[in-house]
C-alpha cells in the first residue's frame, strides 16, 4: 500500500511517497530469531597505561531451533534449567540421610570398642 502526501500546496508537482507496509515488530523479531544475531564488544577501563577493568561481551540472540542448529544447547544439560534439579535435590537428600546413618553406626562402633 502506497500513500501520496502533498507536501506544499504552492507547488503541486512536489509530492512525497511513503510506504505504509513497513515491518512490524513481530516481523523484525521473526527475522532476527530465524537468522540469529551476534553482538560483540570489548570494554576496558584504564588509568594511564594501567588497565583496571576489561569486559568482553558476546551476546547471541536466536531461536532455540537456530541455536541447536549451530551447536548451542547448554540449557539441556544445566540441571536448574532442564528439570533435573528436583532429581538432584532428592539424590542429595538421600545421600545426606545415608551419611547420617553411617556416622551414627560409626559412633556406636567406637563406643562399643
Amino acid at each position: 500500500m502506497t500513500a501520496t502526501v502533498q507536501r506544499t500546496p504552492t507547488n503541486p508537482n512536489r509530492t512525497i511517497t511513503t510506504s505504509t507496509s513497513g515491518s512490524t515488530l513481530a516481523d523484525v523479531l521473526e527475522r532476527v530469531l530465524d537468522k540469529g544475531i551476534v553482538i560483540a564488544g570489548d570494554i576496558s577501563v584504564s588509568v594511564g597505561s594501567t588497565e583496571l577493568l576489561s569486559i568482553r561481551i558476546r551476546l547471541l540472540i536466536s531461536s532455540v531451533d537456530k541455536a541447536k542448529e549451530i551447536g548451542i544447547n547448554w540449557w539441556e544439560s544445566d540441571p536448574y534449567l532442564s528439570g533435573q534439579s528436583y532429581q538432584l535435590l532428592e539424590a542429595n537428600r538421600q545421600l545426606q540421610s545415608r551419611i547420617e546413618s553411617l556416622e551414627t553406626e560409626l559412633k556406636a562402633l567406637r563406643a562399643a570398642s
